[in-house]
């Protein structure tokens, strides 16, 4: 592979072309905007289409119909603009459709959105969270890869700091299986026959056809889906000192990133702390998080905002340990997500404070 460097939004730009990716719509917003740039270049050199939309709500749109005629697609915003594409999120999710999306965030106030969503009926994104961009490429193959396999929209995470970055990073094609044929896909071969084919949220055949489910028996056999998605994607996770930590931190995303430097410092002090950095964000590795805390003393959270994957953290340790939360919000002036609070010492002072209480609440009366 060739090894360059380059700024986050072309590197995943760049990733997405030589994933297959050959349609992109978006609307401009920034940390958004620049690889909705990047793509509008990239794509016409290998015939494939960026549109400029007129609203996020015009681009899910369009990236809905690529879908669905088998093209790898994707669109995407920062959370404001993705709060506008949610009905047609779960709609694409009902309709079982291949999709990949950006959220290049402002901050980490969008968790809940991307884990639970903003839409309507059972539905679940498959949700990547890099911290950097390498991983950030890497990611962006396994995200086309990911929706083929299981015909759902897949969400990749970023940020300011993501998309503004300039890493070395290796292009190409990432070594990944491959992906089922696209029977369903909308190609025009059976346009204007009576066998057309049909891609719907309210059902996957029309009436009269052998394979005609009714739309509340569609409905009924989401969550049979959704279980089988949640147990065959595999959750991942990077964990740092945790076979012999007192206070284990969890944190995704660029903060996951700062996080993993000072508990490496720490370490290095020879202070008992780890680190669990989540990847995927659904499926939630709950399974390294609660192995984690079965060594620890105490977990605790860091998020950049007022405690929302903390919901996850606690759920996968079931109570077992104290989890507290030492995250919080940190905005610049203009609330693109540059946080003035991602700095080394703040960090290692927030996880000094919650050591110390670690072992004074573990010390014998």
């Amino acid at each position: 592979m060739t090894r360059r460097l380059m700024e986050g939004a072309e590197a995943i730009a760049r990733a997405m072309v030589a994933a297959g990716c050959r349609f992109f719509a978006g609307y401009p917003m920034t940390p958004f905007t620049e690889v909705l740039e990047h793509m509008a270049r990239l794509l016409p050199e290998v015939g494939g289409t960026c549109m400029n939309a007129e609203s996020e709500l015009e681009a899910v749109g369009m990236a809905w119909g690529a879908a669905a005629t088998g093209t790898r697609a994707a669109t995407g915003s920062v959370g404001q603009g993705l709060s506008l594409m949610q009905e047609s999120l779960s709609e694409i999710c009902h309709a079982r459709l291949p999709l990949v999306v950006l959220n290049m965030a402002r901050g980490q106030g969008d968790y809940h959105q991307a884990t639970r969503g903003g839409g309507h009926g059972d539905y679940r994104h498959v949700v990547l969270a890099p911290a950097d961009v390498p991983e950030a490429v890497q990611l962006a193959h396994r995200a086309f890869w990911l929706a083929d396999v299981w015909r759902n929209p897949v969400l990749l995470v970023g940020d300011y700091y993501l998309a503004h970055v300039q890493e070395a990073v290796d292009e190409g094609v990432a070594d990944l299986p491959p992906v089922p044929d696209k029977p369903w896909a909308l190609d025009g071969s059976t346009g204007g026959s009576g066998s057309a084919r049909m891609i719907s949220p309210l059902g996957l055949a029309k009436r009269g056809d052998p394979s005609f489910v009714e739309y509340g028996r569609h409905l009924e056999t989401i969550g049979d889906r959704l279980a089988a998605m949640e147990a065959g994607v595999e959750p991942l996770a990077e964990s740092i000192g945790t076979d012999d930590a007192e206070l284990v931190v969890v944190a995704y995303g660029t903060p996951g990133r700062y996080l993993r430097y000072v508990v490496e410092e720490l370490r290095g002090e020879g202070l008992p702390v780890g680190l669990v950095r989540p990847i995927t964000l659904w499926p939630f590795p709950s399974a390294a998080v609660a192995a984690a805390a079965e060594v620890a003393r105490a977990v605790a959270v860091y998020e950049l905002n007022t405690g929302q994957m903390h919901d996850d953290v606690r759920l996968a340790v079931l109570g077992r340990r104290p989890v507290s939360f030492i995250g919080g919000l940190s905005f610049d002036n203009s609330g693109f997500g540059i946080a003035p609070e991602l700095d080394v010492e703040r960090l290692s002072a927030r996880i000094r404070r919650a050591l110390d209480e670690t072992a004074r609440t573990a010390a014998p009366a």
